[in-house]
């Protein structure tokens, strides 16, 4: 029954495609002409819509090896990534002899939206996020039992990882780039249950062509790569993304302390590269789970200058090489 909903789905969301701020997913973005080939997408690539429930549909694209692939590895964004923004690391992986998944992540990218305007990101919580990527994995991806299969995440993005291995969904092995959680602040309240929460906070400016590019803003050495997820968006309006809601903020802190009380129950491997103080200290609570750190590089490691991301890469795909199938 569930895969037969989710196909129904997909079907009814293929021929969709937004525009002029509408809330419906996205996908066949228009490469922009500022991009050269390296940030093109893979060989091959193609694009995919799952929905559970009555959620917004979320937009996930595949590309694979020609070769026999030694792994499966899931891309999960951290906040205002679109997939498009991974295309460079999934061409690496893929030529690693790997297939390369990317979910783009609940009202962001060319997921569906909840509210508008588009460029808002809003969640009632994290449940969609891992939801759907448990779903994902168990009804699209379904993993070769002899192939591991390793989950790749960006900033928030552990959040979302971390919540479904611990929710029962199975895995061989995270790799956090850069990983945060929210700050605790317990002398600021959550929102109240009357208080709206799919609002922009006091000061929210909606997404323009001046808004600083991962360069300007500090998470890149390189002044290429970080201009590539502007040129994206620049393009391609419905990928466009600014700040948080209010109660996108309130998902992320609750989903936050829930991995943290959750560690001990979390028991795959875990690798975390430049993680945050508050990711460290996840870390040692976690039962397999080591920190490498990256000296110097900022948090965008996956569009960082090769200094930086030659490292980074390695330390992935070392992780990966040394993940055997895992029983159950």
């Amino acid at each position: 029954m569930v895969r037969a909903s989710l196909l129904a789905a997909l079907l009814l969301v293929l021929a969709a495609c937004s525009r002029d701020g509408a809330l419906g997913p996205f996908a066949e973005s228009q490469v922009p002409p500022a991009l050269t080939p390296r940030f093109y997408p893979p060989e091959g690539w193609v694009w995919g819509f799952i929905g559970v429930g009555d959620k917004p549909v979320q937009r996930y694209g595949v590309g694979s090896t020609r070769r026999v692939p030694t792994a499966t590895v899931i891309v999960i964004p951290g906040y205002g990534e679109t997939a498009e923004m991974w295309f460079e690391t999934a061409s690496n992986l893929i030529d690693d002899g790997y297939t390369v998944w990317i979910l783009d992540r609940a009202g962001q990218g060319g997921s569906g939206r909840y509210v508008a305007p588009r460029d808002l990101g809003h969640v009632p919580s994290f449940d969609p996020d891992v939801a759907a990527l448990r779903e994902f994995v168990r009804v699209v991806v379904r993993p070769a039992p002899d192939t591991p299969l390793v989950l790749l995440t960006h900033a928030d993005g552990v959040v979302v990882a971390l919540s479904a291995v611990r929710a029962g969904m199975k895995a061989d092995g995270v790799i956090a780039s850069s990983p945060q959680l929210a700050k605790a602040d317990p002398g600021r309240r959550l929102l109240g249950a009357v208080r709206r929460s799919d609002v922009p906070p006091a000061g929210w400016k909606s997404w323009s062509r001046n808004t600083p590019d991962d360069h300007a803003a500090g998470a890149t050495h390189d002044p290429w790569r970080g201009q590539v997820g502007q040129a994206w968006r620049t393009g391609n309006p419905d990928l466009r993304m600014a700040g948080p809601s209010l109660g996108w903020t309130k998902a992320y802190e609750a989903a936050s302390r829930l991995t943290e009380t959750g560690a001990a129950q979390t028991r795959l491997p875990v690798l975390m590269l430049n993680p945050t103080k508050d990711a460290s200290e996840l870390c040692r609570r976690l039962p397999q789970c080591r920190v490498e750190p990256i000296l110097e590089a900022r948090s965008a490691l996956h569009l960082e200058a090769d200094r930086w991301r030659d490292p980074w890469l390695k330390a992935i795909t070392a992780f990966i090489e040394t993940r055997p199938k895992q029983d159950g």
